[in-house]
């Protein structure tokens, strides 16, 4: 069924305004390609297992656009969201003789979706590129608001730009071949939406999550609009994460310590969040900002949307280091986005001890 577009606008100064449009058939309707910077070459950025599925029907679309349309094909996975991956794409750039008016398109998920839209933010410094997100936590997250990064061994999305698309193209129909881990893992980012900004989704949430592990799509249409339009919101006002902005990674300082102590790719950037959000519900509750049943009311969701409570025993000076590194540190000291009130959400220090009960609880 049809499920018709709608288009969640991010207000931004500078003319640097974008529309996210999200809706089913959007790939095969021809307005969505209309409107987009003008050039000799479009670039398709996409990985080894979204090419079969999508690669070819993106070409027809842009073929009438442009005079050349160009695939740089990378291998699939986090572990692959690094400074390889990012020289195969200026490779080919450099390669194809491309101008500063060529258009990058980025097809995948939320690892394509960085990569490219850092080397379209360095390419001859700065190049238009359109995000086409084909995974629920791209659409809903890192898809929107212009942060691109590279990993680093030493830390995740450590080396990056704050650059953004002209469009967001969220087509749901590509969410039928979502495999349901990663459909689960998408439902992470939309989880952290409900805490942070907006009771009334999270209570929406609750009801409706077993209609968005079945993929019902006017479900995935209003969680994946209700989630842009908070992002939107949050992006508008504090585009750079000077302050409001922070908020947005609740869970996530627990949850990069997870994938970068791991390994990348051998949690899913979602299943972090998850078990992240778990620990960071725990720690509001333990600062006395929460009442306790707002623990496990978060974990059973969480849990319910097919996502890691516990999180893997890595040691909790270990745990403690590798958030030493994260991008919310301070000279040294670790903040955490914690629940202050639901709906409201705000950066803090915690005690270590605090933290380490929080890990130790948590981690098996």
């Amino acid at each position: 069924m049809q499920h018709p577009p709608e288009s969640v606008s991010i207000a931004l100064p500078d003319g640097r305004s974008y529309d996210i449009l999200i809706g089913t058939c959007l790939f095969d309707a021809a307005a969505t390609w209309q409107g987009l910077p003008r050039a000799a070459a479009a670039v398709i950025v996409t990985n080894e297992t979204i090419a079969p599925l999508y690669l070819e029907r993106l070409k027809r679309q842009l073929a009438p656009h442009y005079e050349r349309v160009d695939v740089v094909l990378l291998p699939d996975g986090e572990e692959h969201k690094n400074q390889d991956s990012l020289n195969a794409i200026v490779d080919h750039l450099l390669g194809q003789a491309c101008d500063r008016k060529t258009v990058l398109f980025a097809l995948g998920g939320g690892v394509i979706g960085d990569m490219t839209g850092f080397a379209a933010a360095i390419y001859m410094r700065g190049v238009p590129f359109v995000q086409v997100p084909t995974t629920l936590l791209a659409q809903v997250d890192s898809s929107v608001g212009g942060k691109t990064a590279i990993n680093h061994p030493l830390g995740k999305n450590m080396v990056g730009a704050f650059y953004q698309p002209v469009r967001v193209v969220a087509d749901l129909d590509t969410l039928d071949t979502l495999p349901r881990r990663e459909l689960s893992a998408g439902l992470a980012e939309i989880i952290k939406y409900g805490p942070i900004a907006d009771p009334a989704f999270l209570e929406w949430l609750e009801a409706n999550i077993d209609a968005l592990l079945a993929r019902d799509k006017a479900a995935l249409a209003y969680a994946v609009k209700r989630s842009c339009e908070i992002k939107a919101d949050v992006v508008g006002q504090d585009e750079r994460e000077q302050g409001l902005r922070a908020i947005l990674n609740f869970g996530h300082t627990f949850g990069h310590a997870i994938e970068t102590g791991l390994g990348y790719g051998e949690w899913l950037h979602g299943e972090a969040v998850g078990c992240g959000m778990v620990m960071a519900s725990d720690l509001s509750v333990r600062l006395g900002l929460m009442p306790a049943e707002f623990l496990p009311r978060m974990k059973r969701l969480i849990e319910r949307a097919g996502l890691p409570v516990v999180g893997p025993k890595l040691g909790i000076a270990r745990y403690l280091e590798l958030m030493q590194v994260d991008k919310k540190a301070e000279g040294g000291a670790i903040r955490f986005v914690v629940i202050e009130g639901l709906g409201k959400a705000g950066m803090r220090p915690a005690p270590d001890e605090l933290v380490a009960a929080v890990i130790e609880a948590h981690t098996a």
